[in-house]
Parts: C-alpha cells; sequence; structure tokens
C-alpha cells in the first residue's frame, strides 16, 4: 500500500515523514530514490529544477506494491500511482520564510507561494480518485500532525478531505 506524503517544498514534509518514520512506518524519501535510480531528466533553467520521468519513477516503486504501508515522501510523490495522498499545505507568509531560510531564490520562493496559493499540489493529487487528506503544517506540531495522519491512514478519511485550507485571500499580495 503506497501512501504519498505531498505538498509544496518547505510545507513540512520531511519533518512529518520523520515523526511517522519514529512510529513505525516505513518511509521512502522519493528525492533519494530519484538520484540513487538514475530518474533525474534533463535540468530545466528557467525553472531551476530537474524534470523526472514519473512514468518511470512510478514503474521503478513496483517492489512497494504490497499489503504494507510505504509511505513515499516527496513533492512529486502524488504524480505515481499511490492508494492515498496526504497533502500538507502553509500559510504563504510562513512558507516563504522557510523557503527563504534554505536559500531558496527569490523567484522560486515566489513559484513555490503561488502553487500554495492556488492548490496545485492538491488539485493534481485530487485527479487520482484515491482518498486525500489535506492537512495545515502552519501552526499545529509535527505530533500532532502525525496523530492526524495516522488518524486518515487508519481509515477516517472524511474528517481531513480537502477544501479544509484556503489562501486565496493571499492572492493581491503574491500575484
Amino acid at each position: 500500500m503506497l501512501i504519498s506524503l505531498t505538498g509544496t517544498p518547505g510545507t513540512g514534509k520531511t519533518l512529518l515523514a520523520e515523526e511517522l518514520r519514529s512510529r513505525g512506518y516505513a518511509v521512502l524519501d522519493i528525492d533519494r530514490h530519484v538520484r540513487d535510480n538514475g530518474l533525474l531528466d534533463e535540468r530545466d533553467e528557467a525553472r531551476d529544477t530537474y524534470c523526472v520521468d514519473t512514468d518511470a519513477l512510478d514503474l521503478s516503486l513496483e517492489e512497494y506494491r504490497t499489503d504494507e504501508i510505504m509511505i513515499i515522501e516527496g513533492h512529486i510523490s502524488h504524480c505515481v500511482e499511490c492508494d492515498m495522498v496526504i497533502v500538507l499545505r502553509c500559510r504563504p507568509d510562513i512558507l516563504a520564510e522557510r523557503l527563504t531560510e534554505r536559500g531558496y531564490s527569490e523567484n522560486k520562493v515566489r513559484e513555490n507561494v503561488q502553487a500554495e496559493i492556488l492548490d496545485v499540489i492538491l488539485c493534481e493529487s485530487a485527479e487520482a480518485g484515491v482518498p486525500l487528506c489535506e492537512l495545515d503544517s502552519s501552526e499545529d506540531s509535527i505530533k500532532d500532525m502525525a496523530d492526524m495522519a495516522e488518524d486518515f491512514i487508519k481509515g477516517n478519511i472524511d474528517k481531513y478531505g480537502p477544501g479544509n485550507v484556503d489562501w486565496t485571500g493571499e492572492l493581491e499580495k503574491w500575484f
């Protein structure tokens, strides 16, 4: 059973993945998996990123498609066939601060904040037609977020459904 843990860079995926790992869940860092398996395509200089062949990525995850839960963590993890998706969200001003602290360029910060405001990853995730969880990482502790993620994984899928986060009030500031 593959569970995607996804979201815009800076929303807290890695911290949540570490907490879930400490609770006994198997977690796969999709970025490391992509690099280790030679799945990086050409570099997109304009966007300061590499392209990934998501079909090849999906095929490379075949060994993890078992009855056991495997959480795949990364901002492109929702691009592969999975059984559930957890999307982390973050208030735009907090997200911008986190990305700036990481050394992202002003353009890269703006691109990611705009994607967050427009629900890009949430919308892409919804296309899969599998149970979808939306969690706001702006203020909740990682432990609380892990509790909610576990609740979702255990079947409480309606409680965390999409639509409970809305950053459209931030449009004028970032566009």
